[in-house]
């Protein structure tokens, strides 16, 4: 049981890594939209692809146009780090019980 537990852990600890790594990419998307940078630097198109399959969920919850103001990142971070929070530490126990 431990291969399954050292398995476990390693799952979680790539599952923070990836989830730590798109808050930022939110995070900076956020920024970048306050500077209108150039639609054609491929960094700012790679931004824009990797974290709007996670931001059209919240636009779609919490529409902009009534506000005048993007929330869509505020919430999608909350997200990420309720994950963080939860999914992290249950993987974790669950792989500290196994081993």
């Amino acid at each position: 049981m431990f291969v399954l537990s050292n398995f476990l852990h390693a799952v979680a600890m790539v599952i923070n890594m990836v989830l730590e790594a798109l808050k930022w990419l939110v995070i900076i998307r956020a920024l970048l939209s306050w500077v209108n940078p150039d639609p054609y630097n491929p960094i700012v198109q790679f931004i824009e692809r990797a974290t709007e399959p996670v931001l059209a969920p919240f636009r779609r919850i919490v529409p902009s146009h009534s506000l005048g103001i993007d929330l869509a990142p505020f919430f999608a971070v909350l997200f990420i780090y309720f994950l963080q929070l939860f999914l992290i530490p249950t993987l974790l126990g669950f792989a500290a019980r196994l081993g």
